[in-house]
């Protein structure tokens, strides 16, 4: 018995000293930014405000939504939003700039708290993620050069090629209509991709293309086809412990609507207001 127990305190101390050479067996190093995992006990809502501190995932490429203003600040209906919605819940808004296919992965790991970018809510999405009342409602456009005219419907989308980031909703809607796709970074690399005529077309939001029109006048662009299905746009949150979170954005949202705020902010964007259906 008593060597038993001599095996098992050196095991024991084995153990433990692994768990030392490791960094600690999965604490978190300092360099180390994501935050902790939600626990049960504790929603999201809870974290954010004991650390002061709400991270927002946005792209930062995206005008009118989230871009960057000719002096460099970040910017937009999206970030505005944001920013409002830190202040309701008493928090400082911490906004991290990625792309796209990256921000949805980030609110599942728990790397951000919340992602504000002009998302869709599919069915698809509400699978994996919790998400907000809508705040946004849109119609997604074909955009296509100007002299080009093989493109008048949705339909005439089968067999052409089209540029979109992948996994955004305008490439699933593209794929569905039976058009290829070709994965891109961000609108500015789209729309050269367009202009240089390597690709037939691409999809975007109706108010997305009056923006890229009214900074470059002169591209030879237009809106060759609308669709015909309005699509709510939300914010993602992680499907556990948030809902307290959830709750609380969608009382920011309402109190906003209600004052009229997000309608002032929708014209000074997008110069209509996109906050209603």
């Amino acid at each position: 018995m008593l060597n038993r127990r001599v095996f098992q305190i050196s095991l024991a101390a084995a153990i433990v000293g692994a768990c030392v050479g490791l960094s600690g067996c999965g604490d978190k190093s300092s360099a180390d930014t994501t935050p902790a995992a939600t626990s049960s006990s504790q929603d999201l809502l809870d974290q954010i405000r004991a650390k002061g501190t709400i991270v927002i995932a946005t792209e930062g490429t995206w005008s009118p939504w989230t871009f960057h203003d000719e002096k460099g600040n970040l910017t937009g209906y999206d970030i505005e939003l944001g920013r409002l919605i830190a202040k309701h819940l008493g928090v400082k808004p911490q906004f991290v700039e990625g792309k796209w296919d990256g921000l949805l992965a980030g609110i599942s790991s728990g790397r951000y708290d919340i992602m504000i970018n002009g998302v869709d809510i599919t069915p698809e999405r509400e699978k994996a993620f919790s998400f907000t009342e809508p705040y946004a409602y849109n119609k997604t456009v074909v955009v296509t050069r100007t002299s080009d005219t093989a493109i008048q419907s949705m339909q005439d989308l089968k067999g052409k090629v089209t540029a979109n980031t992948i996994s955004s909703t305008y490439a699933e809607v593209a794929e569905r209509y039976g058009a290829k796709v070709t994965g891109v970074d961000d609108l500015n690399q789209t729309f050269e991709l367009l202009l240089s005529g390597r690709i037939d077309a691409t999809l975007n939001a109706e108010v997305v293309f009056y923006d890229y029109k009214r900074v470059h006048p002169t591209a030879e662009v237009k809106i060759a086809a609308v669709s015909d299905e309005m699509t709510s746009v939300g914010i993602p949150l992680k499907k556990e412990g948030t809902e307290k979170l959830r709750q609380e954005i969608n009382k920011a949202l309402a109190e906003l609507h209600q004052s009229g705020e997000l309608s002032k902010l929708s014209q000074q964007f997008f110069g209509t207001d996109i906050s209603k259906k």
